[in-house]
């Protein structure tokens, strides 16, 4: 199977997307969020694990090279979108430091893999 790296990261991907569709307080807990933003970002969290699960399934499940390659992509673009939305969401310095980590930290990673697979498979 090719563009393993690929599929791997969309696997993680879709792991974090369960989780986000079971434990959607996890986001507002992360951003120390104020009471009255909680609501809105359960809903976001619940949003970006339906999105994740979707775009992760065509990377782990695509059986052509172009397909996995677009989920990559996407979920790069995705994590870039995450970084400009969230970071700005909050007024302290230190979450604004650690949503910009993960989420440019997880499109770097996908970013890695997308390279690492398309030179190795001849994309």
């Amino acid at each position: 199977m090719s563009y393993r790296l690929s599929r791997l990261m969309s696997a993680a991907s879709a792991a974090y997307g369960g989780y986000a569709l079971t434990q959607p307080a996890h986001l507002w807990q992360a951003l120390r969020a104020d009471r009255k933003d909680r609501q809105g970002l359960e809903l976001l969290a619940t949003t970006y694990g339906a999105r994740d699960l979707a775009v992760s399934a065509a990377g782990v499940l695509g059986r052509r090279p172009d397909t996995v390659r677009t989920a990559m992509l996407l979920r790069i673009a995705m994590d870039l979108g995450d970084c400009a939305l969230l970071s700005f969401r909050t007024h302290d310095p230190a979450v604004r430091r650690k949503v910009a980590a993960v989420t440019l930290g997880w499109a770097g990673l996908n970013a890695l893999a997308l390279t690492v697979d398309t030179l190795r498979d001849g994309g």
